[in-house]
């Protein structure tokens, strides 16, 4: 069963959207049964090995996905923000978790029996195909982090985190990050903190971050990425 905390049945403005679709929009008008679960900062969501039983979706705040293996390291898979799903392996039959959801700030979330998922989307066939897409999407997303772990070198792959990172600021403005440690940074990248400390202070000393305990990310921190 999930864990939740102050669990309420009825959201609160602004509605979240899913790849142009309100999301809260089609949970209201099939009447589906959901709660609203809201996670303080580094509350775990669940834990790997938990019974899969429901579908998330992030309205406010950030969830790191991240999966240990059996000598105990720890890999980020991903930092999720409004407008993710998360935990849908259930709907592909997964019994169990395969990664942990802990929310890395004060978060709101949509949480939706698995069974409930399931019908929506038969019934909606909009919303399945928009929930198709933004699978498909990540899916992708994930083979382009694989190819960047195995041919990029962690300077360009700390600098391709931190720019999909920070994919929500306003056009022609820093881009803020949610809160993050350098150790998270360092296993998302896979490298050492102290190689993620040393290209900080690079990227800071080129212009392309501003990074004073948070981290705004510019623009021009593509070049990074782009340059071979």
């Amino acid at each position: 069963m999930a864990k939740r905390k102050g669990a309420s049945s009825t959201p609160r403005k602004p509605r979240p959207r899913v790849r142009g679709v309100d999301f809260q929009a089609f949970l209201d008008k099939a009447g589906t049964p959901r709660t609203t679960a809201r996670y303080a900062r580094l509350t775990v969501v669940f834990s790997q090995g938990d019974p899969a039983e429901h579908v998330f979706y992030i309205q406010r705040g950030n969830v790191k996905i991240s999966v240990v293996s059996r000598t105990g390291k720890e890999a980020v898979v991903g930092i999720l923000g409004p407008g993710d799903f998360f935990g849908e392996g259930c709907l592909a039959g997964q019994s169990r978790r395969i990664a942990t959801a802990v929310a890395l700030a004060a978060s709101t979330v949509l949480v939706v029996e698995k069974a409930t998922m399931l019908e929506l989307l038969h019934a909606q066939p909009v919303l399945a195909d928009r929930f198709l897409s933004y699978v498909l999407t990540r899916n992708i997303r994930i083979e382009e982090d694989l190819v960047d772990q195995l041919f990029n070198s962690s300077e360009k792959r700390l600098a391709r985190a931190l720019l999909l990172l920070a994919r929500y600021g306003p056009e022609g403005e820093p881009l803020r990050l949610p809160k993050l440690s350098q150790e998270t940074l360092a296993e998302m990248v896979g490298t050492t903190r102290s190689r993620v400390n040393f290209f900080m202070n690079k990227f800071r000393d080129l212009g392309f971050i501003e990074y004073n305990g948070e981290i705004l990310v510019n623009r021009s921190l593509l070049t990074v990425v782009l340059h071979d």
